[in-house]
Order: C-alpha cells, then sequence, then structure tokens
C-alpha cells in the first residue's frame, strides 16, 4: 500500500493561509531540501493549489533558472488534482480524480507505485486525516503570528492524536516537524 505525505508552511500561531505573504524570509538552503525531500513521483493537490503551481512552476522550468531542477522534477511528476468542477489540463501528467475523495483517495494508495505528496490544499489534508488515510504530516513551522487566515485545523470535530516522528530547527528559526497519526 502506499503512503500519504501532506507538507505545509505554517505560522507560529497555526495559519496555512497565502503562505507567499509570509513565507519567503526564511526560505534557505535548508529549507529547500526538507521541500525537495518530500517531493514523489505522485503528487495529490487540490484546484486552488494546482492553480498556483501551474502559474509558476512550468515558466520556472522554462526559464532554466535556479528553480528550474525542482521545476522539472515537479512537471515530471503524476499531478491529481482534486475538484468537483470539470478541469481541462495543460500542464503534463496532470488529472483529475472524480467522484468521492475518500473513495478516490483509497484506490490511489493501493495502487502500485511509491509514496503520494501533498502540498497546501487544507481542506483536503483534514479530510484524509479524519478518514486515516494520511500518514504523514510534515510542518514547516514559521516564526511569525500571521493573526489572520485559515488555520490548519478548524473548530470542532474529533480530537486528532498525532505523534512527532522527526524534529529539526533551521537557521532561520523555522521547525520542520514530522509527525504520523498516533497509534499508526
Amino acid at each position: 500500500m502506499r503512503t500519504i505525505t501532506a507538507s505545509l508552511f505554517i505560522s507560529l500561531d497555526g495559519v496555512i493561509d497565502e503562505p507567499a505573504e509570509w513565507h519567503f524570509p526564511y526560505f534557505n538552503e535548508e529549507m529547500g531540501a526538507a521541500v525537495t525531500e518530500g517531493m514523489a513521483d505522485t503528487v495529490l493537490v487540490g484546484r486552488k493549489t494546482y492553480d498556483s503551481f501551474v502559474g509558476a512552476w512550468p515558466e520556472r522550468e522554462a526559464a532554466g533558472g535556479e528553480d528550474a531542477d525542482f521545476a522539472k522534477t515537479l512537471g515530471d511528476a503524476r499531478k491529481i488534482v482534486m475538484s468537483r468542477q470539470s478541469l481541462e489540463f495543460t500542464w503534463r501528467n496532470s488529472e483529475q480524480l472524480r467522484g468521492d475523495l475518500i473513495e478516490g483517495v483509497t484506490a490511489l494508495k493501493n495502487e502500485p507505485g511509491g509514496r503520494i505528496a501533498m502540498s497546501g490544499s487544507v481542506s483536503v489534508v483534514r479530510q484524509l486525516l479524519a478518514a486515516g488515510l494520511l500518514d504523514e504530516l510534515h510542518l514547516l513551522v514559521h516564526p511569525i503570528a500571521v493573526r489572520k487566515g485559515e488555520r490548519l485545523f478548524d473548530e470542532g470535530g474529533d480530537a486528532i492524536p498525532l505523534e512527532l516522528v522527526k524534529s529539526q530547527t533551521f537557521t532561520t528559526g523555522v521547525l520542520s516537524l514530522v509527525y504520523k497519526p498516533e497509534g499508526a
């Protein structure tokens, strides 16, 4: 069975919304290595995350700059987009997961292949955690209180016990934390 890992940029106060507004001052080689390590041959994203990726990464790959190798890796990955809307794709290796999210992701986990990576897509992360389908949660906790915006965990619902399996502190003060659901 394949595993699913979700990676998120998050502020100290739990905000995951609009990381482009607060994340970049903390980006360095350590974080770049952590992000690259989180890549997989299959990437699972929501439509908003996909739209932001397709608006940036194909152009960066074509430009051949310092992040062109990462952009190519992302372009070469199988990208599965979860959306209720009918989508048309212009970026290679992109497809839509149709139907019920939990059933579709369960089927995807049962396919042969390696690890499945997620980036962003917090509503999907929440649903997969609640359904017991997320194997690891990778958080890059930035030393800033954003104080506005969507947070990783919303109000209500059952508690989700997590177990810390790895931690690292970057020179920028960012904490790289890896959790798995308790008892997994």
